[in-house]
């Protein structure tokens, strides 16, 4: 599993140990052909699907009629990323399926390592688990995340084709459930001391494109107090943004995560000022509740210094619960490896969302060095990585025999 992790770091790696594979730039789908051969070599069965999401499948020798339990992640990266977010659990549900194969289990169920499109968002975010669950909207095609010309070329570098991507979905009946390990991101495991996270739910998100709108004038001539300076209104939303979130929404999470000021001059007071907005919350009711005092203290900020506002919604999903049974099943996997376990909700967006909607749906976690992740200093130890590949293994066959 090392050598296959090690191999798949090479496409798009980066100076700095990270990689750069934005979904379905040549990167990425260079990783993602390595992917099939390296499932091919091995005697799986491969299919890429409508929405692109690349699969190794083992089915089971007892019917060919049998469901499939999905184990996977995603291959894409966010740019000059880290080598562990997604492509870890790609491998390791590989080498489930290697393992399983080389053992000669006769499994009631198909499985199927699947390497999901898109799910980092480059492009709409969550693409190809969203297809497969029948979820996949055509507002967020029409207004994707990333821009519509960079989702029209992706889909056409990659042989794709947009009027074609629904008929990625899987019939729930058809699906025995959805496994997918990944990175915590995030430092409560290793502060805990805890070997195996069993995630209980994942976040919800908003995001908005906020713009402030003010009056471009000569910097030199017009005074303090007579300017309608929209970068000081944007800048002070962030300040109270951050402030607010501190004090009154523990748990949760607000992130001004870009700043762009027109005309962008030295000499010149900024007439606009386009923020990114994105909070998280794990509960679906303070989700709302944040959601409306983050919007008003915009307000009030573009109030005290004479500006419009204009917020426009780009993005969301709602708070997801994951399956008791999977959970139960992911915590007896790891006690019987020795493995300890801590309980956890993931902040970060995940495939398995799009998939526990209409399957019974689990993630582990495995520790993220100093919790850092969407960066080339991501790192998880190795133990880590073989333990979490371990419970998975450990949970998939529970799930397969029925336990």
């Amino acid at each position: 599993m090392r050598a296959d992790f090690d191999a798949l770091a090479a496409f798009g790696a980066t100076p700095k140990g990270g990689v750069s594979r934005p979904s379905l730039g040549e990167a990425h789908l260079a990783a993602r052909a390595w992917f099939l051969r390296r499932s091919q070599e091995a005697g799986l069965e491969t299919r890429v699907d409508a929405a692109g999401n690349h699969s190794a499948i083992l089915r089971s020798g007892r019917s060919a009629a049998a469901p499939t339990l999905l184990l996977g992640s995603h291959l894409d990266s966010v740019p000059d990323g880290g080598r562990y977010d997604g492509a870890l659990g790609v491998v390791a549900a590989l080498h489930v399926l290697l393992a399983v194969q080389k053992a000669g289990a006769d499994l009631s169920v198909a499985l199927e390592a699947i390497d999901f499109t898109d799910e980092e968002g480059t492009l709409v975010g969550l693409l190809g688990s969203e297809a497969v669950a029948g979820t996949l909207t055509a507002e967020s095609l029409r207004a994707p995340r990333g821009g519509r010309e960079a989702l029209l070329a992706g889909l056409e570098l990659a042989g794709l084709h947009e009027e074609r991507l629904a008929e990625a979905r899987r019939e729930p009946a058809s699906l025995a459930g959805y496994l997918e390990l990944h990175i915590e991101q995030g430092p409560r495991l290793e502060q805990e001391g805890a070997q195996i996270g069993v995630v209980t739910g994942i976040v919800g998100a908003r995001s908005f494109s906020l713009v402030f709108r003010g009056a471009a004038r000569h910097a030199g001539t017009t005074p303090m107090g007579a300017r309608r300076d929209a970068g000081l209104g944007a800048a002070a939303f962030a300040v109270a943004a951050n402030a607010v979130v501190a004090r009154d929404f523990p748990g949760c999470v607000a992130t001004v995560g870009d700043l762009r000021l027109e005309p962008g001059a030295f000499n010149v007071v900024p007439g606009s000022a386009r923020v990114a907005l994105e909070l998280r919350s794990p509960d679906a009711v303070q989700l709302d509740e944040l959601e409306s005092a983050l919007l008003g203290e915009a307000g009030l900020a573009a109030e005290q210094h004479a500006l419009g506002l204009e917020a426009i919604p780009v993005g969301s999903w709602e708070p997801t619960a994951l399956d008791p049974g999977v959970r139960a099943a992911i915590r007896r996997a790891a006690a019987a490896l020795g493995l300890s376990t801590l309980e956890l909700v993931s902040g970060a967006g995940h495939d398995a969302q799009a998939l526990a909607g209409v399957t019974r749906s689990g993630m582990i976690f495995v520790p993220s060095v100093a919790g850092i992740s969407h960066d080339a200093g991501e790192h998880t130890r190795w133990e880590d990585c073989v333990h979490g590949a371990d419970a998975l293994l450990g949970a998939a066959l529970a799930l397969a025999l029925g336990e």
